[in-house]
């Protein structure tokens, strides 16, 4: 325990940051290390400095006990840097350090929490005394051997915890017609794929994706991976298709083609091409053809300008090398008081400009200066909001260490692929999304991968696939969470929500996304065995939860057999966002533009009522539920006649509904405030608003809470 004076904040918060970049940065040359399969001698005296420098700040600190544990393995990296690592002790070192490693990081979790910090660190002092006894060829003293044992006899314990679980049940046996891309060679070939004794033949395929699918791009790379266990794909259009922003627009627009050279037949190829998800077409074309050069040059252009930046980007970090880094680090509470100021100047500017419209006086002068007021208001809230965002790579990267840790105790072999590090998004919204991003990621390789057994048996590569992607969609961010395992079994979902008394109507009324979305209901993942990764009360509905927190909707798709995707779409940033104002009575209400999909007027004639008396509406063929929203905001000053009134057509996720208004006003920038705290025994959140905004005018607008609205009404 430390006798450091917490008063002295800015020297304790700068040895917190300092140590928790050291111990990512330690992390990340671990697990690249692991995948290499080598310690190379930049590694380990990167490796000896972190640990030389977190002994000697910590020590500075007076945090004795990580002192002691930092010199410990930097005397271990001394001995690996004068002596080397033999092959059979490095899976060995690796479990040791990142052991060492997570202890580390909850000790400096613990000091920035203000905790009591442990005393001693034994056990894992113990195991690297034996460990280095082991490497410098040394005879173990029988304490130190007889502890090392039980340490080691208690990590298999934890392993073999893992038992069957209900939730197991849900991912029906599969009857599998395709194969998964990976080098490895697989025992035999599938019964369900025909190959000839030619040579292999080139194919030319044009692939189109459903219209609504979203992520063109990382739904083409799955397809390029399966296609790769038959064959090899020499081309495709667009050449690059991660970290790419252009891709997607172009496969949505033209496509996507790709030549796959293979002894495989077409019908092989269209099979494992349809099992992709969302894959609405195939189509064989002859090489030659000079409408696949047509097609190509139509495609090359958007491809061409994407190869002329690169190498100026290239350049320009080639230069950036040369140049001293202009960057500083910020506390994160002094930007959003910053943020919050361009909030306040944002309402002001517009109550500046309300009050002058209510006169009606406007000459030449107060124009031009209100122009050039808010161009540079604008400027200055984009540049606020530019410096909050963060790259997602930080949070993909613990995402490795979990499908690495997790990977290790189920006994599973797992490919982690991550698509669009370098996405941006705002530092509050990277914390909110950190632990549901976890969750996902466990269950993806604890219940949606299969055991290297079973997979063999259905025809899969032994080794599974986790695939994490982020993109920019609009003014959005879509996060996707894909794994190629058993997939989900809505017939063994449905019935687990019946048991549950979960369901809200007859079961034949249910859709397949319908049923998919019942795994997020509260109580539905509750278990009757607890493992080490699941059946400790956090489900899927947790999960949920916490996404919509920082406004952002989960939708799920699954084929059994084949694999599941699950889709997080959150907003880039909380604190001011685009809005509509509305009109409902007397009362003015703000809907967040990210939820509207579009307005129009009906008819009586129009409205239809389903068999329990609900009002619905017909767009287009499809049936949306009616939500009055003077019912649910009790405002009996509303229009209730429909032709008087304004639909609005909202989503959230995978449901959507039409709600009915009397009008719509304007479109404008709003300053999202959280609702006061001595309004929470009102139950205010649960009554559909999200939070309040304050209008030209100085008066206070209610901001919709749209998913609350339909998932209650």
């Amino acid at each position: 325990m430390s006798n450091y004076d917490s008063g002295n904040d800015s020297i304790l918060e700068m040895y917190i940051f300092e140590s928790e970049t050291l111990l990512d940065q330690l992390e990340e040359i671990l697990l690249q290390s692991e995948d290499n399969a080598e310690l190379t001698p930049d590694d380990i005296n990167e490796i000896f400095r972190i640990m030389h420098t977190i002994k000697g700040s910590s020590a500075m600190m007076e945090f004795d006990m990580l002192a002691h544990s930092s010199h410990k393995l930097e005397d271990l990296f001394f001995v690996i840097r004068e002596n080397g690592i033999k092959q059979e002790d490095f899976g060995d070192l690796m479990d040791l350090v990142l052991n060492f490693s997570t202890f580390l990081k909850g000790e400096v979790e613990k000091i920035k929490n203000n905790e009591t910090l442990l005393d001693e660190n034994e056990e894992l002092i113990v195991e690297t005394d034996a460990f280095l006894n082991r490497i410098k060829g040394l005879s173990q003293d029988p304490a130190v051997k007889a502890q090392a044992e039980i340490i080691g006899s208690s990590d298999d314990d934890a392993s073999t915890m893992l038992e069957t679980t209900v939730e197991d049940d849900l991912f029906g046996d599969m009857s599998f017609d395709e194969l998964v891309n990976d080098d490895s060679e697989v025992s035999e070939e599938p019964a369900d794929f025909v190959l000839t004794n030619e040579k292999p033949n080139v194919y030319c395929i044009h692939t189109r994706f459903n219209e609504d699918s979203q992520m063109e791009n990382i739904r083409a790379f799955m397809l390029v991976n399966k296609l790769e266990s038959i064959g090899k794909v020499s081309k495709t259009i667009p050449e690059q298709l991660n970290n790419n922003p252009e891709a997607a627009g172009i496969i949505l627009k033209n496509g996507f083609y790709c030549h796959v050279e293979t002894k495989a037949d077409k019908q092989t190829i269209e099979n494992i091409a349809l099992s992709i998800l969302s894959v609405k077409s195939i189509e064989f074309l002859d090489c030659s053809q000079e409408e696949v050069a047509e097609l190509e040059i139509e495609a090359k252009p958007e491809v061409a300008e994407i190869g002329k930046k690169a190498p100026e980007k290239v350049n320009d970090a080639n230069k950036q090398k040369n140049n001293v880094q202009n960057l500083i680090s910020v506390d994160l509470n002094k930007l959003d008081t910053l943020m919050n100021l361009i909030g306040e100047i944002v309402i002001t500017e517009s109550m500046v400009f309300g009050s002058v419209g209510m006169e009606g006086k406007r000459d030449e002068s107060f124009e031009k200066a209100s122009t050039q007021l808010q161009k540079l208001t604008d400027e200055l809230q984009d540049i606020v909001m530019s410096i909050r965002m963060i790259p997602i790579a930080g949070t993909f990267k613990k995402m490795q260490r979990i499908v690495r840790d997790v990977g290790k105790k189920l006994k599973k072999e797992v490919e982690f692929i991550t698509m669009g590090e370098s996405t941006e998004v705002d530092k509050t919204i990277i914390d909110g999304i950190a632990d549901p991003l976890m969750h996902l990621v466990r269950n993806a390789m604890d219940h949606g991968l299969e055991s290297a057994e079973e997979r063999i048996a259905v025809g899969k590569n032994p080794v599974g696939k986790v695939i994490l992607s982020a993109q920019n969609v609009g003014g959005d961010i879509i996060i996707s969470v894909s794994d190629d395992g058993k997939g989900l079994d809505p017939a063994g979902i449905l019935e687990k929500a019946k048991e549950k008394k979960l369901l809200v109507k007859p079961e034949e009324e249910y859709s397949e996304k319908e049923i998919l979305n019942l795994i997020m209901a509260p109580g539905f993942s509750t278990k009757e065995t607890v493992t080490e990764f699941s059946g400790r009360g956090v489900g899927m509905d947790v999960v949920k939860k916490n996404i919509e927190k920082v406004g952002g909707s989960i939708s799920i798709e699954s084929e059994k057999g084949s694999g599941t995707n699950i889709f997080l779409k959150i907003p880039l940033t909380l604190s001011i966002i685009s809005g509509m104002e509305v009109l409902v009575g007397e009362d003015i209400y703000e809907i967040p533009i990210s939820n509207i999909r579009e307005t129009f007027k009906i008819t009586s004639n129009q409205l239809i009522k389903d068999p329990d008396n609900n009002e619905m509406v017909m767009i287009r063929g499809v049936c949306y539920p009616l939500i009055r929203l003077h019912d649910i905001f009790e405002d009996k000053k509303c229009e209730t006649h429909i032709e008087d009134g304004i639909l609005m057509l909202v989503d959230s996720g995978d449901t959507f509904a039409c709600l009915f208004m009397d009008d719509l006003i304007k479109k404008h920038q709003i300053v999202v405030k959280p609702i006061p705290k001595y309004l929470n025994h009102y139950s205010i959140k649960n009554s559909g608003i999200a939070g309040c905004t304050i209008l030209g005018n100085g008066s206070i607008s209610l901001i919709v809470d749209i998913p609350a609205i339909l998932d209650h009404y």
